[in-house]
C-alpha cells in the first residue's frame, strides 16, 4: 500500500521539472515503505535507501540550482529546510548500514510529514518565479 500518493490539489506546483521530480520521489519513498514495512531482505531495504537518499540530494540540488537561477528571495530558508532533511536522512542511513537503526512505519510517517508540510509550504511559494 503507498505510503503517500502525488495529487496536482495536494502537492502540484505547476513547475514541471519539481512535480515530475516529486513524483519519482514519492515513487522512491513508497516501494522503501513497501519493502521495510513487508519483511523484505536488509540489503534490498539498505539499497532501496542509498537510491531515494541520493535521488532526494539530487532534487533539492536542483531545486536550489533553479530558484538561484531565478533570483528567488526565499532560497535560504529553503536550503535551510533541504539541508535539515538531508542531515536527518543521512543519520538514518549511516546508523541502518551499522546495523544500529531500521527503516520503521514510523521514519516513513515523519517523511511522508515532511513533504506534506514542504511541498505546499515551500515548493509553491517558488511556483511563481520558475513557472
Amino acid at each position: 500500500m503507498a505510503l503517500i500518493t502525488w495529487t496536482a490539489d495536494q502537492f502540484g506546483t505547476n513547475v514541471g521539472f519539481a512535480d515530475d521530480e516529486h513524483k519519482v520521489l514519492f515513487d522512491k519513498l513508497n516501494k522503501l515503505y513497501d519493502l521495510a514495512t513487508g519483511g523484505a531482505e536488509r540489503s534490498a531495504i539498505g539499497a532501496q535507501l542509498d537510491d531515494l537518499i541520493a535521488y532526494v540530494v539530487g532534487h533539492f540540488a536542483h531545486e536550489e540550482k533553479e530558484m538561484e537561477a531565478a533570483g528567488f528571495a526565499g532560497l535560504a530558508a529553503h536550503k535551510a529546510e533541504h539541508e535539515a532533511l538531508v542531515g536527518t536522512c543521512a543519520d538514518l542511513q549511516k546508523k541502518f548500514h551499522a546495523g544500529e537503526a531500521d527503516v520503521t512505519d514510523e521514519v516513513g510517517q515523519m517523511v511522508k510529514s515532511w513533504l506534506e508540510s514542504h511541498i505546499p509550504t515551500f515548493d509553491r511559494g517558488y511556483a511563481a518565479v520558475l513557472s
